[in-house]
């Protein structure tokens, strides 16, 4: 009996044990369970075969989500998990190994893992796995480390852009009496490592024209009772060779409580290279501007990127228009092909000059142009872009056109008179071996006639031509105006059979002016007459004295001049564009030669002239003193 009691005691002692066991392995189990450092159990296949909670909460998962999962799935770097595990299997212990674990959103944690494996008889079982999270440490550890570092370079590019820029550093305490000027600084003012220079001394370097301004900023700032900014370009007068320059002065001024200048400190540079160029770039920017050519310039592509006024008035586009537009919108659909043949010129290092084309305007109306392209280089040589200069030639070209026709006009018109000097010479030589003396006057005077037609075309010519290059002169004298009138239409009586040719004025009225000049302005007023007469009529010719002012008419019963062409009639080569006039003869210089030769003389020829009624043309010359 005394045995089962003790029995039943040491059993009774027994179950208080396990009970008590039982108890601490569930907090074990509880705490680890539901502890906050990250544990998990991993197969030898790398397979997860448990985890807390805690884990589960590392990586955002659920426990359905995360047990069955591979390991090697999870590290964001393979190489560092199979080390891991060759490391468990040679039995060696993991401590704050560090490494990277996807989140299931896709992050990186930063953690440090303690492990080692659990075997039954010599197998691996699964690895016993802690996980230290510090994801917070290494982030901020970066950043520290990436500021350290922009910081390191902020300091490296400041250097050298000091370096590279020739920035001069200065510091002036006002108090202390102490100026600094960096190496730089001594460059920059011409200044030996042994010289001194006080603030007001470098005042007094300031050019006197920029002092003034440079005092009252100063004085601004100190008047502001804080500290300031100081920013002016100025020029100043280095001190070894009294060179201007101009320089960039940069700083900061620091006032007293009692509104006094304390500390100024600040950088310095040489801008005079910039400024020089800046300067340069405006003279051509105001050049381009200010040319009477259009200047443009564009991408390889043909795209306007540079528009000057010019460019506006020649082809109506405004440069907001037309920059950032192809080129192609002012280039004729026939003429595109240019385009490509230009830039195969560019591209082989050749200028394309005075090369002449066809444009449109915005209204749709072609310009004859000429172009005179260069290429647009970069710092390497590469072509970058276009320039053109056009300069608008429609005048010249209107010119060359007129001078053809003028060639032929002056062919025809000396043809008509020679042909008739040929036959005239001809009928002469017949008339004399017939023994016609009787018609030999006649046809002389006809050759006569027809060689001072010939000779008043020549003269008219020949007149044009001085005018034109400004050395036609005045041969003035006193003459009877009223033989002068009698000469020139008794010549052109001989010539017209159609028109009645009358005589109105004084028996005998002398004038002072260029004679010869005279009678080519009469000649042609009555040419002109008997040419918009074709179908007959009088020519009247009246000359009058009025405040001791000659003053001649010359009239016809022809078909008129509209108003639209009276403002023109007068300008060379103008010829009037009407189906009543498209057979009259001549080419355009007579009347403008009329009002060159009376603008010599200090006068003004005038027109009265209605459509189917007739014109009159006058003008005044002065009387001559008895």
């Amino acid at each position: 009996m005394e045995d089962i009691e003790i029995y039943r005691t040491q059993l009774s002692v027994l179950q208080r044990e396990n009970e008590e066991l039982k108890k601490r392995c569930g907090y074990l189990t509880d705490f680890v369970e539901n502890g906050s450092l990250p544990f998990r159990w991993v197969d030898g296949q790398g397979l997860i075969t448990w985890a807390n909670n805690a884990e589960l909460d590392l990586l955002g998962y659920s426990s359905e989500e995360y047990i069955g999962k591979k390991m090697s799935d999870l590290h964001a770097e393979i190489h560092v998990f199979e080390d891991i595990i060759q490391k468990l299997r040679d039995n060696q212990q993991i401590l704050n190994y560090p490494a990277k674990l996807i989140h299931k959103d896709g992050s990186i944690r930063h953690v440090l893992i303690n492990s080692s494996v659990y075997r039954e008889n010599g197998q691996f079982i699964h690895t016993r796995c802690f996980t230290r999270d510090i994801t917070d440490k290494v982030l901020q550890r970066n950043h520290n480390q990436s500021y350290n570092l922009k910081l390191q370079e902020s300091e490296a590019r400041l250097r050298l852009a000091i370096n590279s820029t020739d920035l001069g550093t200065w510091d002036w305490n006002r108090k202390q009496k102490i100026i600094y000027w960096s190496r730089e600084c001594r460059n920059i003012l011409g200044l030996s490592p042994r010289d001194r220079l006080s603030f007001k001394e470098f005042l007094d370097c300031i050019h006197p024209e920029d002092r003034p301004d440079i005092d009252q900023r100063i004085q601004d700032l100190v008047n502001s009772s804080e500290d300031g900014h100081f920013d002016m370009t100025f020029r100043i007068y280095r001190i070894n060779n009294h060179e201007c320059r101009w320089l960039r002065a940069q700083g900061t001024v620091f006032i007293d409580a009692d509104n006094t200048l304390n500390r100024f400190l600040g950088t310095m540079l040489d801008v005079t290279k910039s400024k020089e160029s800046q300067e340069q770039h405006a003279r051509l920017a105001a050049i381009v501007e200010s040319s009477d050519d259009a200047i443009v310039s564009k991408t390889l592509e043909g795209i306007v990127t540079t528009w000057n006024d010019s460019a506006e008035r020649l082809f109506g586009y405004s440069a907001k228009e037309i920059i950032g537009k192809s080129i192609l919108q002012i280039i004729p659909a026939d003429r595109k092909t240019e385009e490509e043949d230009i830039l195969l010129q560019l591209r082989q290092g050749e200028s394309v000059k005075h090369f002449e084309t066809v444009r449109v305007n915005k209204s749709g109306e072609f310009i004859d142009v000429s172009l005179t392209i260069s290429p647009l280089l970069d710092s390497d040589g590469h072509i970058i872009g276009i320039s053109k200069i056009a300069r608008d030639i429609t005048e010249r070209k209107e010119g060359d056109k007129r001078k053809n026709d003028f060639i032929s006009l002056v062919s025809h018109e000396l043809k008509t008179p020679l042909t008739s000097i040929l036959l005239y010479t001809q009928l002469l030589d017949k008339k004399i071996v017939q023994a016609q003396y009787e018609e030999l006057s006649q046809l002389s005077r006809r050759v006569e006639l027809h060689a001072k037609r010939m000779n008043n075309l020549l003269a008219d010519y020949l007149n044009l031509s001085r005018i034109e290059q400004g050395k036609a002169e005045l041969n003035l004298m006193h003459f009877d105006l009223a033989d002068l009138i009698k000469e020139v239409v008794s010549d052109a009586e001989l010539f017209e059979s159609h028109h009645r040719f009358i005589i109105k004025g004084e028996q005998e009225l002398q004038v002072y002016a260029d004679r010869d000049k005279i009678c080519q302005v009469l000649t042609n007023l009555i040419s002109n007459a008997v040419k918009y007469s074709p179908a007959g009529g009088d020519i009247l010719i009246t000359y009058t004295i009025d405040s001791r002012q000659a003053s001649i008419r010359v009239s016809d019963q022809g078909i008129g001049i509209s108003k639209k062409d009276q403002e023109n009639l007068f300008q060379r080569f103008y010829r009037v564009k009407d189906q009543r006039s498209k057979n009259v003869s001549g080419f355009g210089i007579g009347l403008y030669l009329v009002a060159e030769i009376l603008r010599l003389h200090g006068r003004q020829i005038l027109i009265d002239s209605k459509i189917g009624k007739g014109s009159t043309f006058s003008f005044t010359l002065d009387v001559a003193d008895t």
